[in-house]
């Protein structure tokens, strides 16, 4: 169990927000600039952080549709589940995110925020980041809420997520936390074993400010 408090360099958003200032809207009047409030796990990145770390400054490039399909589906769906990379959370959960939280909505946080996320549940070949067996979860808080605890899954092996919806029981809990004090950043060591490709790790975030409760997907690729 992890209770200490790490930190490291701060994810590229700050760089990329610059450059998003400077790049018109071009009419998609329902895009924002990140909110200042939420945060994500940026490492390996989530599903909505990965995208809008890879395509927030260049969203108009049509070689997103052929380089980054699953993206390319999220953008076209609903832009901000791009742009607010870092607000995909619930209230009031009380804990109980397996009653919250449907099979096949995992990834969107059981259809939060309208619907904001519902491409993150769709199935495919997601991009990946490389991991080893002993990995590192990498939250940036950018509000530094802080955490009650973190509760960190993988899927078993076998598990395809370019094939199949994700389900409660395909994961395997690999790490629980204690609390952690507010900060910027929060690293959780996560070790895990048997695992080969892709695979997804579904992280739940207890912020500590209120009852709100963060639902991630990273793809990572076991070497």
């Amino acid at each position: 169990m992890h209770t200490k408090n790490d930190t490291a360099g701060h994810p590229r958003w700050a760089t990329r927000a610059l450059v998003l200032a400077s790049v018109p809207l071009l009419g998609l009047t329902a895009l924002a600039a990140p909110a200042s409030a939420h945060g994500s796990i940026v490492d390996p990145a989530s599903r909505n952080y990965g995208c809008w770390d890879r395509w927030g400054a260049d969203h108009q490039n049509p070689d997103m549709a052929q380089e980054d399909p699953m993206c390319w589906q999220a953008w076209q769906d609903n832009p901000n589940a791009m742009w607010n990379w870092n607000g995909l959370f619930r209230e009031n959960v009380a804990g109980d995110h397996r009653g919250a939280i449907p099979d096949g909505t995992l990834c969107s946080g059981g259809n939060t925020e309208g619907g904001r996320y519902d491409s993150l549940d769709a199935v495919g070949e997601w991009k990946t980041t490389p991991v080893d067996d002993d990995f590192t979860v990498h939250l940036y808080d950018q509000a530094s809420h802080g955490a009650d605890y973190f509760q960190i899954y993988v899927t078993e092996e076998g598990f395809d997520p370019a094939t199949q919806e994700l389900s409660w029981d395909d994961l395997e809990l690999v790490e629980v936390t204690g609390s952690y004090a507010p900060a910027n950043d929060i690293l959780v060591d996560v070790s895990t074993t048997g695992r080969t490709g892709h695979h997804v790790v579904f992280t739940i975030w207890q912020a500590s400010h209120l009852d709100q409760s963060y639902y991630l997907c990273s793809d990572v690729d076991f070497g």
